[in-house]
Parts: structure tokens; sequence; C-alpha cells
């Protein structure tokens, strides 16, 4: 079937266009520049039918998955369907790109570059569509706004000319010249994460930027924004740039089948991978034992403090940027730590901020929360929090599409708990670890002299287990610089400015510890998929002058 972008209307198969609603998207596997079929679709059907039928919603769904003849396709709740790819696909996929990778390798850096500033105009071209896509998918309209504005920041003009500063650097040393530049890997894999796949996948561009060949897997069961980024955003760009065919694959691939033949592939180099520490650093294990890079984003447990002297109105509002999607977010707050002086007038701010906060549809104005479908370990470290001495500061319910709390309710209240002393404070573990609910603790440090507290703070976030991102608020340059030289855990630190929010220049992803694992740091997807090479040219001196210099 050729890719139109909608499901053809050629065979009953496809005939899915009625009068009062326009064709939904179909697409095959995308391997060599070509359309190759699966074994059977997924379907996505959106999120809003989730909460208004969620029965019907199911129905459909699986109704065409056994039967894509059916009728149901004409459902109005039906937005589109990703081909299944196969085993040998996956591999195919991955041959595709090793036999572009060379030829694209040679392209020139100005040339590949250019990748950037065309994402970024494609993006703002097809912003609303990209938007709808994600929503349909069940983020909130807020949040994904928030995702498209990262990307934007991820390859805006400061950044991409920064990384255009650390791909190359050329010295004239005597008769000699001098380069240190950064060579592509070969082929990297991407991996991404279902709760946010398509910016995810985004950063392939980054790592075609720096000279790779790519093949990412769309998740399975939320595939379509990932295919509709990558077949209409990224591949059209390169066919007009000239890019070898095989240069960016995408599949919809099983996950652990894709992984494993991943990591049996010969001309797999890097594998990009997000999930839980866990799995993730077992994958990490792996990779090391196969030979191949792995590049791991994996959970955060981000720290937010709040110093004595902080404008407090602005630090509730970034600590309500936890619960983002419902807080399933590897890069929102996790638990806030706060100075004994303020904590109470803290608390009492962050509650009426809560009272803002509210779920409804992913299209509706002003809606932050996402649903949670597996919302049991929530209260279980709700109660554990409880029963070992936090005291609830609001929320902690389950609720309904318009806010009303419900023992059945798909969405979770924003909670906030107390914890009280420093000591201690991890043996909850709703501080000790990233939670992925609505839920932050906010840990009240013991009354002590405020340089004895600095050394506290930075020693606790300092033992966080994990290291993505932390913040500050604070209007001291003193207690800001003390945080600054002596806080070295996480990717990325952030003073009196939004905890989530991207910025140019500055890493996008990564972290230390649970968060990036044993080669964690701060991630520039366009450096991490490459390597650093020297150079030197000159004509004219003996080797045995060169080495001993006479």
């Amino acid at each position: 079937m050729a890719f139109t972008g909608e499901l053809e209307a050629s065979s009953p198969a496809n005939r899915v266009e009625s009068p009062d609603r326009p064709a939904v998207r179909s697409y095959d596997n995308y391997i060599a520049d070509r359309d190759v079929g699966g074994g059977g679709w997924v379907y996505t059907v959106s999120a809003r039918s989730l909460l208004e039928d969620v029965f019907t919603s199911v129905s459909v769904k699986r109704t065409l998955e056994q039967n894509p003849e059916s009728p149901t396709a004409l459902h109005p709740y039906v937005v589109g369907r990703c081909a299944v790819a196969s085993g040998e696909d996956v591999d195919a996929a991955v041959d595709a790109a090793a036999a572009a990778a060379p030829e694209w390798a040679s392209v020139p850096l100005k040339t590949r570059l250019r990748l950037g500033a065309m994402f970024r105009e494609r993006l703002r071209n097809h912003r609303e569509t990209f938007l709808s896509l994600l929503m349909a998918e069940a983020h909130p309209r807020m949040l994904a706004e928030w995702e498209l504005s990262c990307l934007e920041q991820v390859y805006s003009e400061e950044s991409c000319g920064w990384y255009e500063q650390q791909m190359y650097a050329e010295f004239q040393h005597g008769p000699r010249r001098l380069v240190v530049r950064r060579s592509p890997d070969g082929v990297v894999c991407i991996n991404p994460p279902q709760n946010a796949p398509a910016p995810s996948a985004a950063l392939a561009v980054l790592a075609l930027m720096a000279g790779n060949a790519v093949v990412v897997r769309a998740p399975r069961s939320i595939a379509l924004s990932t295919m509709y980024t990558v077949r209409e955003l990224i591949a059209p760009m390169l066919r007009e740039i000239g890019a070898p065919p095989g240069t960016v694959n995408v599949i919809c691939g099983k996950p652990q089948q894709t992984i494993d033949r991943w990591l049996a592939h010969p001309k797999v180099n890097d594998i990009m991978y997000f999930g839980g520490s866990e799995e993730g650093l077992r994958f990490e294990r792996e990779c090391v034992a196969r030979g191949k890079k792995p590049i791991l984003e994996l959970a955060g447990n981000d720290g937010l403090v709040v110093w004595r002297d902080a404008d407090l109105d602005m630090a509730a509002e970034a600590i309500t940027e936890c619960f983002y999607g419902s807080g399933q977010i590897c890069m929102v707050p996790n638990y806030v730590l706060a100075h004994p002086a303020i904590a109470d007038d803290l608390l009492a701010l962050v509650r009426k901020q809560v009272t803002t906060i509210r779920p409804g549809y992913p299209d509706d104005d002003g809606v932050l929360l996402s649903p949670v479908r597996r919302s049991e370990k929530f209260f279980t470290l709700l109660d554990q929090a409880i029963g070992e001495g936090a005291t609830l500061v609001c929320g902690g319910r389950r609720m309904e599409l318009d806010g009303t709390p419900s023992d059945t309710g798909v969405f979770l209240e924003p909670t906030v708990v107390r914890v009280d002393g420093l000591a201690g404070a991890r043996r909850f573990d709703v501080v000790a670890h990233e939670t992925f609910f609505p839920l932050i603790p906010c840990v009240v440090a013991e009354d002590a002299p405020d340089d004895v507290l600095l050394g506290r703070f930075v020693e606790f976030m300092n033992g966080n287990m994990y290291g993505l991102r932390n913040s500050l608020w604070t209007s001291s340059p003193d207690v800001t610089d003390w945080f600054v030289s002596r806080l070295h855990n996480g990717g990325l630190f952030k003073v009196n400015d939004s905890h989530i929010g991207f910025l140019p220049y500055l890493p996008s992803h990564g972290g230390t510890g649970l968060t990036g694992g044993a080669f964690g740091e701060a991630n520039y997807p366009m450096l991490k998929t490459s390597h650093i090479q020297g150079v030197s040219s000159c004509s004219g001196i003996r080797p045995r002058i060169a080495v001993f210099g006479r």
C-alpha cells in the first residue's frame, strides 16, 4: 500500500471515509525509504473517547485489531493505525541504516546541521497537527504545548550553534593543522517511552545531525504520534537534502522482541533506552557485554529547594509543575526541601495553587491532569507515608472528570504530604524514589542555623540515588553560589526558574546515578551518539623530528 497519510479507499479494509469525518491516518513501517506492511495493525482511539465511553472505546480498538475490514473503522473514536513489524522487519531496518550510515556520515557537518533549523520550522508549520496527535494519546493540551516548546528550545538557533561548536574545532600549531572533531557512532536505535513517545523520538534529529543513521521503534501500544513525527516531519527533510535511503527508519515493533534483536544485531552501535531504573540498568549491562553504547534516560527523582528568602508565590507555582500530566513525566519536581522558617506559608500557597489544577478532556483549555490507569501503587505510597508520620496537606483521593471525589474515578487528586525533618526522610518511599503520580512530599528541615542547614540540604540532595534535575528558590547570591559550588548530583540545576522548562544551550535530558547509569551525565543526544577524534595534518616534517623535536 503506498503511503498517503490516511487510510486508502481502494479496498474494503481501507474504506473508512464518511461524509462527516476525515479519513484516519494509516502508516506502514518505513524501511529504506519504502513502505513495509506488517502482520496486522494497532489502532489509536482518541483519549477523549476513553473518558466519554471507555467500554465502547476499548471494544472499537479490539474489534479492529482482530478484523481490520470491520465497518467499525468508520467509528468516530478511531484516529489512526500503524502496521506491526515482524522480527525480520526489525533486522531489515537495522540493515538499511547500516547501509546508509557510511554515505550519510561523509556528508559535510554544515549540511547535516541544516536539519536543526528545518525541523524547527516543520514543527512550527505542523504545530496543530502535532498537538492534536499528542492530545489523542491522552496528553492534555497544556502538557502537549510544553512538550512542543521543549523541542523548540532543543532545536533553537542558539542550541544548534552550540552543537556545531562542540562537533568541530580547528587549531594551528606551527606547521600542523590540528582538528578535534566528533565522529558519528554509526547506527543508533531509539526506543521512546510510552509516556512521551513522539517528543522523545524527535531526538532522532540530533543523532542524524551527528552523522548517524537511525532506527526508531514506535511503541506498539501508542505508535501513531511517533510514526507521524518520523514519517511526515523527519523523513521529508532527509529526502530534501539528498540523504541516502535508510538514513532514518521507523518500525512499530513489540518491545522485547525489538530490544533483543537490536542487542543481537552486529551492526547496531548505540541504543537510546527510556524506562525504569531497574530494567534500564540491566539493559545497560547487556549492552556493554554486547559491545554497544547504552544511552539511558531512566527515572528521575528531582529535588526543589525553597530557601527562607525565596519568592514564595513563584516557588509554589514551580512546585505545582509536578502535576503536569499527573506527574507521569520524569523531569518534574518529585520532592521539596523547605526552610523551616517559611514552610507553613509555602504549603498554604501550594494548597491554594492546587485548587486551580483540574482534570478534563485532553483538548479542554486549562486541563493539566491525565488519567491514571493503575493507581493502586499511589495509595500504597500515600498510606505508607501517612503511616510513617507524614501529614496529608491536600488531595489523596480518586476523582471524576468534573473533579468530584469518587471511589472509581480515573483521575487522582493533586496530593501533597508534609514530612518533618531531613533526618530519616528517605525512609519514606515518596521521598526516596520517583513516584510517577500527582504526589509530592514537602520535607521541612529541622530548626538549625542557616549555615548548618545549607550543608544539610546539599548533603541530602547529593545523597539522592537519582540525578536528573534540581532547582533552587532564593534571593541570595551567596546561597546560590553555595549550591552551585557543592551540588554535584544531577544533569541540570536551575535557580529561580521553571523546574521543567527547557532552555537553549543547556542539556535537554540525562543525569547521574539511577537516572543515567554508569555512563550518566547531561545528555546532548548529538554528543552522546558521537565520539571524539583528533586529527593532525602537516607536510615537510620528518617523522624523527616530529617525535623528538630535533
